[in-house]
């Protein structure tokens, strides 16, 4: 079974991977094209690309997946499967069609529950209590094809989106080596989605990242984690922008006596905060132009204290 693999977070790394070395021949593997990083705006090569360097694979990088260049370089590697896994790009149907067996997802979600590029963020952000890693058939509609198999990962209350990434891509791994064997054997079926339960999870946005302090107590904690490690959730101290990186619940039931962003406390290692119910104890920020830093570090500078208001003085 010839395997053409595409991918390009680290997300999809322990895919290809395991891939490898249980012997399966991935004869080679598509990524984005390197990106501008950092501050200085240095190319950097995918994840994915990097370890199928490593490997000794073929990378094929092109800018748009649909271009007729493109689909011709891939088809003369004559792929009987592909898989994808974060890829990228939505995927023609010229390519859908081109391997035998078709192509497959591992998607980062219980299907039909957050379809799209954001899964594990917004599971974490709305308070799901579980997640998990879908493999479906592609189709031309986004994730919208027939499930191959599903396993359910729970999501724990002091999880982030980078510790539920992890997770969900060792478990994304484990579960694409289960159902290869079956499909390769035609011992598998296949499920439409129930189209009543879909929801999306579109990339985020600006406004995704800026907490709103009259949301409850609970909304906000849900919110700095599912945005840990990546963007951040922000709000504006003193015309500033601050990030928060960490946050707990302080109280989560009990009605405002502050307005909403209100400085209540400022302890040895916590800025206490009012939400529109209950408050949140700030433990980790990076106020601008600076590293991330514990709470006890930036009190100590003494630049904040009970009374001030975040959020306030946004621009």
């Amino acid at each position: 079974m010839r395997i053409v693999f595409m991918g390009t977070p680290d997300f999809a790394v322990p895919c290809l991977e395991a891939l490898v070395a249980n012997g399966y021949q991935v004869v080679a593997v598509v990524s984005q094209p390197d990106r501008p990083k950092g501050r200085k705006g240095e190319l950097a090569a995918p994840p994915v690309k990097e370890a199928a360097l490593r490997l000794g694979l073929p990378v094929l990088q092109p800018e748009k997946v649909r271009a007729e260049d493109a689909l011709a370089e891939i088809a003369t590697y004559q792929p009987d499967l592909l898989i994808t896994a974060a890829y990228g790009q939505i995927l023609p149907k010229k390519l859908l069609d081109m391997p035998p067996m078709g192509c497959i997802n591992v998607h980062a979600s219980l299907l039909p529950r957050w379809r799209g590029g954001a899964p594990i963020h917004r599971a974490i952000i709305e308070g799901d209590k579980e997640s998990g890693v879908t493999i479906m058939r592609m189709v031309q509609a986004l994730d919208a094809g027939d499930m191959i198999s599903q396993v359910v990962v729970p999501i724990a209350e002091d999880d982030t989106a980078a510790t539920l990434f992890t997770k969900l891509s060792a478990h994304g791994a484990v579960l694409l080596l289960e159902t290869l064997p079956k499909m390769q054997s035609g011992d598998f079926t296949e499920t439409p989605q129930d189209e009543a339960l879909v929801t999306f999870a579109p990339n985020l946005s600006r406004d995704d990242e800026r907490i709103d302090w009259h949301q409850s107590a609970r909304r906000v904690y849900d919110q700095v984690r599912g945005l840990n490690s990546w963007p951040v959730a922000f709000t504006h101290l003193h015309h500033n922008v601050m990030k928060i990186w960490q946050a707990r619940i302080q109280e989560e039931t009990s009605a405002p006596t502050a307005e909403p962003g209100t400085v209540l406390d400022v302890t040895a290692d916590a800025i206490v905060v009012q939400c529109g119910t209950g408050t949140v104890a700030l433990t980790e920020v990076q106020p601008s132009g600076k590293k991330r830093m514990a709470v006890a570090d930036y009190v100590r500078g003494g630049k904040v204290a009970p009374g001030d208001r975040f959020g306030a003085q946004e621009a």
